[in-house]
């Protein structure tokens, strides 16, 4: 599975994020990006470093008549290519010198609200919604990360 990097979002708190054109990527987070659980070391917080969400299903969401944006929905790198439907826990892509390994699908909160007809934010509830989430994941190896970028899933052996 391959896929290219369409943008890179940070902010200093709360949505929306907003596009940079690369990014240093720690154990801890993306360099220049308030994460609540990683400043606040709430448990789990070393798999929440990064959050994904798939440009096309972004584009989906936009022909369904939301308000959505890259980047408004709090994610760190927006992705294009990849079958986002396909995702589990446990799969590891490298994207630029990184090497990423997906937590969980990131539950959706009213922050995100702005970004839906009626505020109905659960439409990207992975519950609800199989296929549809933005992902959470851990860093495995750091780096640096730009736009352009091509991201790879790592086949591991088991």
């Amino acid at each position: 599975m391959r896929g290219v990097v369409h943008s890179i979002n940070v902010s200093v708190g709360g949505v929306p994020k907003y596009p940079v054109k690369e990014a240093k990527i720690q154990v801890k987070g993306v360099e220049g990006d308030f994460n609540r659980f990683r400043n606040e070391r709430r448990e789990g917080w070393e798999g929440r470093a990064v959050c994904l969400f798939s440009l096309e299903r972004i584009e989906d969401l936009q022909r369904e008549g939301h308000p959505i944006e890259v980047g408004s929905t709090g994610e760190n790198i927006t992705i294009q290519g990849v079958d986002w439907a396909s995702l589990e826990a446990g799969m590891r892509f490298s994207i630029g010198s990184v090497t990423l390994e997906l937590s969980e699908p990131c539950a959706p909160c009213g922050k995100i609200g702005g970004s839906f007809v009626k505020r109905r934010f659960s439409r990207v509830d992975h519950d609800l919604e199989a296929g549809w989430s933005r992902w959470l994941a851990r860093v495995v190896e750091e780096g640096d990360v730009a736009v352009g970028d091509t991201v790879n899933m790592i086949i591991t052996s088991s």
